[in-house]
């Protein structure tokens, strides 16, 4: 039997997403954001949120259609065809790949800041762990999860309420000019997006929910949830950073430090390492999922298609993920794969629109003007993005695509065409 077991219910599926969101975003993303948008900081929030509502939309839709793993990379073929199928699960595999590692090295920093080595080789250890981890099961993983993302909501609580209640010196709070313009507010919102980027991993778990049903509730509970929660830390952080934001690498600790509530440094680290070790959880399980996907589609080396018989889970595709994740972590300082992710993911979603916007009428939820909106966000953001995010991602798709037509050429050579392209 190569099929995955339907296990997981709407409250499990919106853990996966929290921990994924929750964890990928509020610890690293704001800094970087309030530097490329300045006071425009909410402004960008407010337009990844819309952007990331209209892909929801559009990947709940087409999942009640097509409940099975693979979200977009699935969504795409049946649709639009294989290669923009390809498009998408290529954007997705390489792009959270390097989130996996980023969060890895997240985790690392927190937990053991120096020296280096050893950072490196607990981010190694974390990634080793959670991959034996999910090979056990998506039932033990959404378990873990679940108590991950309980700690990590209870520290960000902490952190908040110490933070917005403390006395602020009014010197450090200074205020936040608009000096980004309208391109540095969209660039915010294509880093900002990254946070939000974490619903991608419940629409992977088709196969595995006990009804296409559970798909539009989970991710629609679990993205408003995030939003709240993104709105209040972030203007908790500019009403006590202001300018500061953009300068510091831990926004959330220097914001306790600036109220007066420095007590609260140690609560905040333990909930960093939750949130990252949260999130590399789930997104180990997604990519490992749409690995699998474009491995039954013959778009990666059959092999990857192996489902373990007692667990019921990718084994091969979960064990040459992690090991990619590991190469990464030892060879490479991931701390601007935000940009690249980022990319990655919102070619992943483009696709998603424009698989929702040619869904026949009997097949629709939404209206089409969402997935319109949502297609020229996702491209709009993408283009906006640092110019070496921009440029890295176009050459990784490239290369995918050239891969793709050589392997096909290869294979109609040898024994013919079996199968559509």
């Amino acid at each position: 039997m190569n099929q995955l077991a339907r296990r997981l219910g709407t409250g499990d599926a919106v853990v996966v997403g929290l921990s994924a969101m929750i964890g990928a975003g509020v610890f690293s993303v704001f800094a970087p954001a309030a530097a490329a948008a300045g006071g425009g900081l909410l402004i960008g929030l407010a337009i990844a949120a819309l952007v990331a509502f209209c892909n929801a939309v559009a990947s709940t839709q087409l999942a009640g259609t097509y409940p099975s793993s693979g979200g977009t990379y699935l969504y795409g073929r049946e649709v639009l065809g294989p290669w923009w199928g390809f498009v998408a699960g290529w954007g997705f595999v390489v792009g959270k790949t390097a989130s996996c590692a980023a969060m890895a090295l997240t985790f690392a920093a927190y937990a053991v800041p120096e020296p280096a080595w050893a950072g490196r080789a607990v981010a190694v250890a974390a990634v080793v762990s959670l991959t034996v981890l999910n090979l056990r099961g998506i039932t033990r993983t959404a378990i873990v999860a679940r108590l991950l993302l309980v700690l990590t909501l209870s520290t960000l609580v902490v952190a908040v309420v110490a933070t917005a209640t403390g006395a602020t010196d009014g010197g450090t709070r200074q205020a936040f000019a608009f000096d980004g313009g309208v391109l540095g507010v969209l660039q915010a919102a294509g880093l900002l997006f990254f946070a939000f980027a974490g619903y991608a991993r419940i629409a992977t778990l088709a196969e595995e929910v006990r009804s296409p049903a559970t798909l539009g509730r989970a991710v629609l509970v679990a993205l408003g949830v995030t939003v709240v929660l993104y709105a209040v830390v972030a203007v908790v952080l500019l009403r006590t950073l202001g300018s500061d934001l953009a300068e510091t690498s831990t926004p959330l600790s220097t914001a306790a430090a600036a109220a007066g509530a420095a007590w609260a440094e140690p609560v905040l680290r333990l909930g960093a390492v939750a949130a990252s070790l949260g999130a590399l959880l789930a997104l180990l399980a997604g990519v490992g999922r749409t690995t699998l996907a474009m491995a039954r589609e013959r778009d990666l080396p059959g092999w990857l298609a192996s489902v373990d018989p007692r667990h019921q889970v990718p084994d091969h595709a979960q064990v040459v993920v992690g090991s990619a994740i590991v190469l990464l972590v030892l060879a490479a300082d991931l701390r601007d794969a935000i940009g690249f992710s980022s990319f990655g993911v919102l070619v992943y979603y483009a696709v998603a629109n424009a698989s929702a916007y040619a869904q026949p009428s009997e097949q629709r939820r939404w209206p089409r003007a969402l997935n319109v909106l949502g297609l020229v966000g996702c491209l709009g953001l993408a283009a906006t993005l640092p110019g070496a995010s921009v440029i890295g991602g176009v050459l990784v798709l490239a290369v995918g695509l050239a891969g793709r037509a050589l392997a096909l050429r290869r294979r109609a050579g040898a024994a013919g065409p079996s199968r559509p392209a």
